[in-house]
């Protein structure tokens, strides 16, 4: 307490704001640069772009050794041990629980920067409000006094030159008007000092524009967390309830699209959180010096100096122009009383038309000094400082401790994503096949095997080196030709083919002719008779079993050879 008045409260500089404010200011050549905030420098805007840049080229560097490492992964055929997942998922789990944390703080982070900006636009409106109060004030004093006041005082002059007895006493009426005048015109002067600072400050737009910013970053900011928050989720529920499908389904659409979304996403947001955080920290060291800097040159800076601190040390600038307005108002006010009096006392006769206009008159000098003692209150320090703070302190202290969770949560998220995206291809390699089936034949062991069992049983002796031998052609117009005939090797002995067991009986009927002929009496002629057809019949006996004869082959007959006729045997 100093006075018996309480002090107002004053803006603190956060020590975030520091911390950010002393990061070197960098620009292309790596030379430093002065870290005052200047939003219209170029030189400044540049130190800012190097700053955000550093998360972006680690970014770049994060793509690029993803990118080398999944070529190698997706190349590398070598087997590998089968064994147990359970650790990749559990190392899933948790870096899926960390990244859910990290995003819930960028969450959290946002909903600060929202309320900072939120009160820091309802500061900035009352500011604006005070400040169009002052110059509304103003204008309606101007107004009153150039338009009624002045004319209505015309007006009384003209009916003042009328002849009267009394020359003394309308000496003294006329000095009395003229002196009213003047007064009008010191009013009106004063008032167009007050309004004349403050006539270039205008926050509206500014203040639309944030509003605008504020209404598409905040819901964009949400959407783009709580995507990455469910998508986490889901993981962690894919995982805990070990659903291979979920698990497939998550990492198959995250190993293609949104692993690699989610790294750019937080690398990208760490960058632009970084360079407005620096940003940031420059304005909230000194706004007070930003805002003389930025204010229109009409507006002194002893004004604004006044209205930043609003100590009791400082007077208010206006404090002179506001008594003499006021002065001015109570003079105007004195000198109609006495021109009223004077008139009523020389025009008589006029009275009843002089009374209405001085009433008015009267009525319009008196709204006059209630404007001014009201311009005072306005002009008085303590409110538009109070809004200045809390302005301050929305944006520097809630906005800015905001923007730095973000930051910190962007950052951690763009690590954590990058080693999820490194588990994930691990994972990956030992779910994405499951357990290989062992062949089971369900086919009836006494049923010829099917074409399918067949085909198997081919490609797996082809496979080890097995071929069956080549049947050559039993066409007799072949004329030596050798044609093979491969054909599929069959797992169980096929009957014996008619053209076998028909050489097989031939043998066995010779053999006992040849018996009977030695004990009969066509015995010579009928040997040698017998003779000749067992070699020939042989021959081809031999020639013919030779097909299918060998232990382990079978010979088949193309649909090329001609059918065998019993006339061929006999």
């Amino acid at each position: 307490m100093a006075g018996g008045q309480q002090l107002p409260e004053q803006y603190t500089v956060p020590q975030l704001a520091r911390v950010f404010h002393s990061l070197p200011h960098l620009n292309v050549s790596l030379h430093s640069v002065n870290n005052t905030f200047n939003p219209h420098s170029e030189i400044y805007l540049e130190s800012l772009g190097i700053l955000g840049s550093i998360p972006a080229a680690w970014l770049i560097l994060t793509l690029l050794v993803l990118l080398v490492y999944l070529v190698t992964r997706c190349c590398d055929r070598k087997p590998r041990p089968r064994r147990s997942i359970a650790l990749l998922k559990f190392s899933l789990a948790i870096l899926a629980l960390l990244c859910c944390g990290t995003v819930a703080v960028g969450l959290y982070g946002n909903d600060d920067v929202h309320n900072g900006l939120v009160q820091l636009v309802a500061a900035a409106k009352n500011v604006d409000g005070i400040l169009m109060g002052v110059r509304n004030q103003t204008d309606t004093i101007e107004v009153t006094l150039q338009e009624k006041v002045q004319r209505q005082l015309t007006a009384l002059g003209d009916e003042f030159d009328a002849p009267v007895s009394n020359k003394t006493m309308l000496g003294l009426l006329l000095v009395a008007l003229n002196s009213m005048k003047q007064n009008t015109s010191i009013a009106v002067n004063r008032s167009f000092e007050i309004r004349k600072p403050l006539s270039g400050i205008s926050l509206a737009g500014a203040i639309s524009m944030g509003e605008k910013i504020e209404q598409l970053r905040w819901p964009i900011t949400m959407a783009v967390l709580s995507a990455l928050l469910v998508l986490c989720v889901v993981l962690v529920v894919g995982v805990a309830r070990h659903s291979r499908c979920v698990l497939i389904t998550w990492i198959v659409f995250r190993f293609s699209v949104f692993g690699l979304f989610a790294v750019i996403v937080s690398w990208l947001m760490a960058s632009l959180y970084l360079a407005t955080s620096v940003a940031l920290g420059d304005l909230c060291v000194s706004p007070d010096g930003y805002l003389t800097r930025s204010v229109p040159s009409t507006l002194a800076s002893e004004v604004l100096s006044y209205y930043t601190h609003c100590e009791n040390t400082r007077t208010n600038p206006f404090t002179q122009r506001l008594r003499d307005g006021q002065r001015a108002a109570g003079n105007m006010r004195q000198n109609l009383n006495t021109v009223s009096r004077l008139a009523t006392e020389l025009f008589k006769e006029q009275h009843d038309q002089l009374k209405p206009k001085l009433s008015s008159l009267l009525t319009d000098v008196n709204a006059v000094d209630r404007l001014m003692s009201g311009l005072a209150t306005l002009l008085d320090c303590k409110p538009l400082h109070k809004q200045y703070v809390h302005a301050a302190k929305s944006l520097c202290h809630l906005g800015l401790y905001g923007l730095t969770f973000m930051l910190l949560a962007s950052l951690a998220a763009g690590l954590f994503f990058t080693v999820l995206v490194w588990v994930d291809s691990h994972t990956w390699i030992y779910i994405r096949k499951r357990r290989d089936y062992h062949q089971v034949d369900e086919q009836d062991p006494y049923l010829p095997p099917s074409a399918a069992s067949q085909a198997i049983a081919a490609r797996t002796l082809r496979g080890q080196g097995s071929y069956p031998p080549t049947a050559p052609s039993l066409n007799p117009n072949a004329h030596g030709t050798h044609n093979t005939i491969k054909q599929p090797l069959l797992l169980t002995p096929p009957p014996p083919s008619y053209a076998t067991a028909t050489a097989r009986a031939r043998q066995l009927h010779e053999s006992m002719l040849k018996g009977g002929g030695v004990n009969g009496s066509g015995g010579a002629g009928d040997h040698k008779s017998s003779q000749h057809n067992q070699q020939s019949t042989g021959g081809r006996t031999e020639h013919r079993s030779g097909l299918g004869d060998q232990p382990g082959q079978y010979a088949t007959l193309s649909k090329q050879c001609k059918t065998l006729e019993s006339s061929d045997f006999y």
